[in-house]
């Protein structure tokens, strides 16, 4: 006996779903994306325990015959390619014929399905391994998929997802990406019997609005270019509402999501001298290529791409952006359709024209000496005597004057022993050593200890409750994952309440954040979304180092002598100075042989 051996079918479909189903987001994915191809008008989805017990996805698309209901479930088998040359003119979603019986391989799998103008369905019935029990059934035109206790056979990979709101803020990304792309689709969307979205068929800004909120309507800017390479289509956020969590991006190539790092850096080109550093703007856009010139074949969940001719997609897609932006007065432009003329204003008709006279004074002399200067040597024709001169005289004067400033300077921080230099760093000694702080880096050290503190007790006077609660309007997605972390978050001095109106209402936040409300939600956000969340020393750590960026004072400040004291007192006091809550150096320190050294 030999020892290599043929897996069966249902290892081989198990270890495909390691591919393909790498959480419940995936199994959204595919299914919805099946039903988008069945040409369906209404899509509705189930979710329970974010994914874990049920995923139900209901479509009135054109159904299956008993046969298909059957065969779907087969490795490698699709209705929508029959030869790899169908690979380069792909218009649907799904066609690997994979994703079916990645599925069933690890989980329970209820499917109804009913052709139109057939009067009976068809019920088949999957549990892990076996090959599942097909039978007629009374059901509704379309399709119906019911994905109960993934990966119930694969416990390894159950064991690895991520906490409900982390899954969940993964099902509402995919769920997004797809509703955006079909806004002339009807969606639905429900978690734990409560709706998240339930978006009506309507133009793209209508299906932006109803995802993110009414505020969006007045921050959309619209993009459009047609070329032979490509044609664009689509939105972007003014960069005033640019926010500082990623999340609001989207970009399609034939109706498809997909993440392609050149793509978005053009995006972001074009947005270059009016974002704020830090900042990502909202964008939804399309493009259209040759399905000959593009290949998204290229990764099993076919959200990446190539393109042949990505350079001019680059360019062009940069370009169009930025005019955008410009056509609606968000970034300087220059419009070459204008005449580039020179507008003179006619004269007076009792205007008196006079020749102008050129003043002369005939008693200037550039080799005469000011009285200043200093003799520079002689010729042959005798000695001559240069000047200094008014502006070079006015030079001097400012070196002297700046070289007075300097020492003023010196002698003043003799007594504390520090000083500023460019409203940023600050300079002190120990001992024989001299040190300079960074004090951004040092403050932000210093808030984020001081937070891991609060954070570890719930201490109550470390909130900072607000005069009136401040309300803030969210997207359903965004505000479900805020209501659900709400009481671990009041343990970090966040309180939050739900409006029923839609958003949440901010009561009060950690101190020092009462002027960052925005960034002091975005964080929380930011952290949702990772795997840190479900950890309480990793969420505590992370959203510690987060509100410590965004209170900690500006990179460059003009400091008072207090505060630089209070700095320094306070970044030595810390339990890790030498660094900023993401690694970076706080301050350096020089000896004499270090000096000495640089001087060389």
């Amino acid at each position: 006996m030999g020892s290599i051996v043929q897996l069966s079918e249902h290892v081989s479909n198990q270890i495909a779903a390691g591919e393909v189903v790498g959480r419940p987001a995936s199994v959204v994915k595919e299914l919805v994306e099946n039903s988008v191809d069945a040409g369906a008008s209404e899509i509705a989805i189930v979710i329970v325990d974010a994914g874990r017990t049920l995923i139900q996805v209901v479509d009135n698309g054109k159904g299956m015959s008993a046969d298909d209901a059957e065969l779907c479930f087969k490795r490698h088998a699709t209705s929508k390619i029959s030869t790899a040359d169908d690979l380069f003119a792909l218009v649907t979603k799904g066609f690997r014929g994979e994703a079916l019986a990645s599925i069933s391989a690890v989980a329970h799998v209820e499917l109804k399905t009913r052709e139109s103008g057939v009067e009976m369905g068809t019920r088949v019935v999957l549990n892990g391994s076996d090959t599942g029990v097909s039978e007629a059934s009374a059901c509704p035109e379309g399709t119906q998929f019911a994905i109960k206790n993934l990966f119930f056979n694969v416990p390894a990979r159950r064991n690895f997802l991520k906490s409900d709101q982390v899954e969940m803020r993964h099902i509402i990304d995919e769920f997004q990406r797809i509703a955006m792309a079909h806004s002339d689709l009807s969606f639905r969307l429900q978690s734990n019997g409560s709706d998240l979205f339930n978006l009506q068929p309507g133009s793209l800004r209508q299906r932006v609005v109803a995802m993110f909120g009414s505020k969006y309507d007045e921050r959309l800017v619209p993009v459009e270019e047609a070329t032979d390479v490509v044609k664009i289509t689509g939105f972007v956020g003014k960069p005033s509402f640019a926010r500082k969590t990623r999340g609001e991006q989207f970009l399609f190539v034939n109706g498809r999501f997909i993440k392609h790092p050149l793509m978005h850096k053009a995006i972001m080109k074009a947005f270059e001298g009016v974002l704020s550093p830090g900042h990502f703007p909202l964008y939804t856009v399309f493009l259209e290529v040759d399905p000959q010139r593009i290949d998204v074949n290229i990764h099993p969940t076919k959200v990446e791409a190539k393109f042949e001719e990505d350079q001019a997609i680059f360019a062009i897609l940069r370009s169009t952006i930025k005019r955008g932006l410009g056509k609606h007065n968000v970034a300087p432009s220059l419009d070459f359709d204008t005449e580039l003329s020179i507008s003179i204003d006619p004269l007076p008709s009792n205007k008196i024209l006079e020749e102008p006279q050129v003043q002369i004074n005939p008693n200037y002399n550039p080799f005469k000496s000011t009285g200043s200067g200093r003799s520079s040597g002689s010729s042959s024709g005798g000695s001559m005597s240069f000047g200094v001169g008014a502006l070079e005289e006015a030079r001097l004067d400012d070196f002297f004057e700046k070289e007075s400033e300097v020492s003023e300077v010196i002698e003043s921080t003799e007594a504390p022993k520090f000083f500023q230099f460019q409203n940023r760093f600050i300079v002190t000694t120990q001992g024989e050593n001299l040190i300079m702080i960074d004090a951004q880096r040092a403050h932000q050290r210093m808030l984020y200890e001081q937070y891991l503190d609060e954070g570890k007790g719930g201490q109550e006077d470390a909130t900072q409750k607000l005069l009136f609660p401040e309300p803030m309007e969210l997207g359903s997605a965004d505000t479900m994952l805020l209501v659900e972390a709400s009481e671990v978050l009041a343990k970090y001095g966040l309180k939050i309440e739900e409006r029923v109106e839609g958003g949440i209402e901010i009561v009060s936040v950690p101190t020092g954040l009462a002027g960052k409300l925005q960034d002091c939600v975005d964080s929380v956000l930011e952290a949702l979304r990772d795997g840190t969340w479900s950890d309480e020393e990793g969420r505590r750590e992370k959203l510690a180092a987060v509100w410590a960026k965004a209170a900690a004072i500006p990179k460059t400040k003009r400091l008072t002598d207090e505060e630089m004291s209070a700095i320094i007192g306070g970044l030595f006091s810390c339990e890790s100075p030498a660094t900023d809550p993401w690694g970076k150096s706080v301050f350096t320190m020089f000896n004499a042989k270090s000096i000495d050294d640089i001087l060389g």
